[in-house]
């Protein structure tokens, strides 16, 4: 038996119907709702063969079918195949981001709570994890005649600031001068080596003792911090509005899977490094998300790590929308990440 294009359309329909409402769909549902030129009993016996082939499951002998995990990735292929993902979302992305110069944790955190809202579903955003960030550049700004802001922006595009004492009366001609001499002598290093490298620079920068040994200390608390990466996630409780997640266990187990913060990291992360992944109900391998479908997207620092944005959701997720929003803001943690912003 041969899936033709007539039962793909039907299919298609199913999909789109049982995505919108939840509720099993039958024959008549199709035909009453979608013009297909096709009678009902037409379309209940294309339905059989498409149950027959795998691609729809009859909850109840009296009831409609719902679509199985094989025709979600039929139809999620299909989608990927011919390119069609909208881009509805894509001035509404822009504008959140529009002007906002934050530290890459900060991004991150808004950018997770951006794509809950947007799809209604669970978002997690895990920031670009591998080698130790190597500093781009370091600003040093008057903020009072004892004090200044240290702003460090590193390869990956991270930025990093906190105020330090600087020592007797600076202006801003002189932190200017020492700013680009520090950044001259440690661009390129990592934070680590900039530690190291501290005590000859202080040979050549006479007259600031406080002030590099207030530096060296923000360097050198900063290069032990965590290096597992930072992630954040959005709308934990927005699985719970579904039914799927109606059964008391199942929400449990879901949400205790979602504190569980390197188990699911591990979980986004397994995307392969490819630009988009979508795991289908037992595809995604974890018993907690048996009903769940993970839609991944990867983003770029300028470092040329990647990170991941993620989406969970219900198998019936809609898929062309989340893989829109995914697209957007990937490209856009890219720009951000990888662009002149942050110089």
């Amino acid at each position: 038996m041969a899936m033709d294009d007539r039962k793909m359309r039907i299919l298609q329909a199913i999909i789109d119907d049982y995505i919108l409402t939840g509720v099993p769909v039958g024959s008549r549902t199709i035909s009453k709702k979608y013009d297909m030129g096709l009678s009902s009993a037409t379309i209940r016996n294309e339905m059989s063969d498409l149950e027959e082939l795998g691609f729809l499951d009859q909850p109840h002998v009296s009831a409609g079918r719902i679509p199985s995990a094989k025709a979600y990735r039929l139809y999620v292929d299909t989608l990927l195949q011919t390119g069609r993902i909208p881009n509805d979302s894509a001035e509404t992305v822009r504008s959140h981001f529009a002007g906002r110069i934050h530290q890459m944790e900060d991004v991150i955190d808004h950018a997770a709570q951006m794509i809950s809202s947007l799809t209604h579903y669970t978002a997690v955003v895990l920031s670009p994890k591998g080698e130790q960030p190597r500093i781009h550049t370091i600003q040093l700004v008057p903020v009072s005649s004892e004090t200044a802001l240290v702003v460090i922006v590193t390869d990956q595009g991270m930025v990093r600031d906190s105020v330090i004492r600087v020592g007797g009366q600076m202006d801003s001609d002189t932190l200017y001068a020492i700013s680009r001499s520090l950044t001259e002598e440690l661009r390129g290093t990592t934070l680590t080596e900039a530690c190291e490298r501290m005590p000859v620079i202080a040979e050549r920068i006479s007259g600031n003792d406080r002030m590099l040994q207030e530096l060296y200390g923000f360097l050198n608390e900063d290069q032990n911090a965590p290096r597992r990466g930072h992630m954040a996630v959005g709308g934990t409780s927005n699985m719970l509005a579904y039914p799927e997640y109606s059964d008391v266990d199942k929400a449990r187990n879901f949400l205790s899977l979602m504190e569980t913060r390197d188990k699911l990291a591990d979980i986004i992360r397994g995307s392969g490094g490819m630009s988009f992944t979508v795991r289908i109900g037992p595809e995604t391998g974890v018993p907690e998300m048996a009903d769940c479908s993970i839609v991944t997207a990867a983003y770029s620092s300028r470092g040329g790590q990647q990170g991941t944005i993620g989406v969970i959701g219900p198998t019936r997720m809609q898929y062309s929308k989340v893989l829109s929003i995914l697209n957007i803001i990937g490209h856009q943690l890219t720009d951000m990440f990888t662009g002149e912003e942050n110089e």
